[in-house]
């Protein structure tokens, strides 16, 4: 059913960006509210469209033809079903409040209007990238947000440190960007379109060969391991902290970071053509979510903790990618996007009240003079940890309950080693996230100056968030559980997400043994600190040193191009174009010289030379009788 209201839901925030930044450069102070309104716009009409979706099953409309030629023709469609609705709500209601909370936190930044032009762009480009009907299509909205990223990542790009992260950002992006253009190539070439409505049919999937399915299924894997920061290419997500708050909570909970995992649900059909493209990616996952768990646990930045906690987050959605509990990755998507943007926003507002200190060694006891973004804090911390009846429990439990259901052979054998790792990075979760909200809330007060609670549209949002770490699990499982396990396969859809007070007092057994030890050793018993830091000394190590993978990036990679690059430099830019160029314009002089000799003056000398040029034309060129 074409409905333009579903254009209107992406040209909100894009006429937004274009005002925002007129109106706010003779304005600043309603850059902010001409961008908020945009998105709640947009937010609007999705909700309208998502009260009728029951009925009309789909929305579509066509844009514009913006790719013709020979046979082929790719109009710019956008398509709204079950599934790009659930990530619309999340991109567009999150997106709202992290909009109306940059009003506060922004207030005294020069740049306002560039700022808030930025986010309504980027929240514009992830809904193309939501509701793209085709690859190509949905590749602009891909692009569109890595774009926002390098913008948003470096908007204090005058700090060489921050602008130096957004073009990591940008440049791991491209890296994963190749994986989507092969995988569109693949699919193009096997099944003679790239219209996801087409390629989610099981006789078009049939016709791809059983090699070049493995090649589109890891080549999509590949660009999801860009966007959303999956090893190799996870180092950038917590260098992205370099941005404004405001930008990490948009990045890691509504936009960015979860368009890997919606890629990966969007195209499960071709992930599943091979069976060890969801191994790959479930080992891969694994790998990823243990890790930055452990680096999480040494990081001392309020930001940074959070940051790795993304990347473990998203690691345990592609755990149910891996094992093919799509929805639930994706409601854990949902739920993620509640308490993480708490998060982030919360600490941002301790950050305004800090005086812009991010070191949790310099807070502490701030549950006295910010009590709202205490409980705000806190409530998120116990949803992440997975503790019911908050939101983060229904949703990790639900992958948890996924992992023996998979019927992938190449994972049978591992399924107990899957679910014990996976079970010890749910402990790491809570001891580091109660790590963060002892050292910042708890204790003594550390810092230099007097900390003060955050203004109401910065708090506001985040008490909002706040309720829907609590609410978002047991109150909307039964609202998006049915909309994701419609259009995806229904693994793990079953009654374990509700298993009575003996299976809820079981499922938190994990998250109370990381919680219990976080209080023991940052509360209780500080001096046991020193004991566990010598015990595991490796570790602690590997923790601290975020297990050396930019190191590593500098010696395999950035250290051999870079004297690559030197050579071609001295041999092509010096040798070639500088000594081509010298040698070019010696010849030149030359002539000119010879040139300036025979150009006397005299005319009877100009006589001489047209007639020798006219005998030799007559005897060259003139046939002889």
């Amino acid at each position: 059913m074409n409905d333009s209201r579903l254009a209107l839901v992406v040209l909100a925030p894009l006429i937004g960006a274009v005002l925002t930044y007129i109106l706010g450069k003779s304005s600043q102070k309603i850059s902010g509210v001409i961008a908020s309104a945009a998105v709640i716009v947009s937010f609007l009409c999705v909700g309208s469209l998502w009260a009728e979706l029951p009925t009309a099953g789909s929305f579509g409309v066509t844009l514009s033809s913006w790719l013709s030629f020979g046979g082929i023709s790719l109009p710019l469609e956008l398509y709204f079903d079950k599934l790009s609705a659930v990530m619309c709500l999340v991109v567009t209601g999150i997106g709202a409040l992290i909009h109306i909370y940059s009003i506060g936190y922004m207030a005294e930044d020069e740049s306002r209007p560039r700022f808030f032009s930025y986010l309504n762009l980027f929240i514009a480009a992830m809904l193309v990238l939501v509701l793209g009907k085709s690859l190509p299509t949905i590749f602009i909205g891909w692009e569109g947000v890595g774009l926002c990223s390098y913008l948003l990542i470096g908007f204090w790009y005058t700090n060489p440190e921050f602008a130096s992260a957004g073009r990591k950002a940008f440049v791991m992006n491209r890296i994963g960007d190749v994986g989507f253009i092969v995988a569109m190539a693949v699919l193009y070439h096997s099944c003679g379109s790239l219209d996801i409505t087409v390629l989610g049919k099981p006789e078009i999937l049939a016709r791809i060969p059983a090699e070049l399915g493995f090649i589109a299924g890891i080549a999509l894997f590949v660009a999801a391991t860009g966007k959303s920061a999956q090893l190799p290419l996870f180092t950038w997500l917590p260098d992205a902290m370099a941005g404004p708050t405001p930008v990490s909570a948009l990045i890691h909970a509504a936009t960015m970071v979860t368009a890997g995992v919606y890629l990966m649900a969007r195209m499960h059909g071709v992930v599943e053509l091979d069976s060890a493209v969801p191994a790959v990616i479930l080992w891969t996952a694994l790998a990823t979510s243990a890790i930055a768990a452990i680096i999480a646990m040494s990081q001392n930045d309020i930001k940074k903790v959070l940051a790795y906690s993304t990347v473990s987050q998203l690691g345990f959605m592609f755990i149910a990618v891996g094992v093919g509990a799509y929805g639930f990755a994706l409601f854990h998507v949902v739920t993620h996007a509640f308490f993480k943007a708490c998060l982030f926003l919360s600490a941002g507002s301790v950050i305004h009240g800090c005086h812009h200190e991010q070191d949790m060694r310099r807070m502490g006891g701030l549950a006295k003079s910010m009590p709202l973004t205490c409980f705000a804090y806190g409530v998120s911390t116990i949803a992440i940890a997975g503790i019911p009846p908050f939101s983060g429990y229904f949703s990790k439990h639900g992958i948890l309950d996924a992992i023996p259901l998979t019927g992938n052979s190449y994972l049978q054998p591992w399924l107990g080693v899957i679910g014990l790792i996976a079970t010890g990075i749910t402990v790491l979760t809570a001891f580091y996230m109660f790590r963060s909200f002892i050292l910042t809330f708890m204790g003594e007060y550390r810092g230099h100056e007097h900390p003060h609670e955050a203004p109401m549209v910065m708090t506001a949002p985040v008490l909002m968030l706040a309720v829907l770490a609590v609410v978002g699990g047991a109150f909307l499982s039964p609202i998006f559980l049915p909309y994701l396990t419609g259009p995806l396969p229904k693994v793990a859809h079953h009654a374990a997400t509700h298993p009575g007070i003996l299976g809820y007092i079981l499922g938190s057994l994990p998250a109370l043994v990381g919680i219990a030890a976080a209080f023991w050793l940052f509360l209780i018993s500080p001096a046991a600190k020193e004991f566990f830091r010598k015990v595991f000394l490796p570790v602690g190590k590997l923790s601290e040193g975020k297990f050396f993978v930019d190191e590593i990036y500098e010696i395999s990679v950035l250290t051999p191009l870079q004297k690559v690059s030197n050579v071609s430099g001295r041999i092509i830019d010096q040798s070639f174009f500088l000594g081509g160029g010298e040698a070019l314009g010696k010849i030149s002089r030359a002539l000119g010289e010879l040139t300036a000799r025979v150009t006397t003056g005299q005319v009877g000398t100009y006589v001489l030379f047209m007639f020798c040029a006219a005998a030799l034309f007559v005897y060259f060129f003139l046939p002889v009788r």
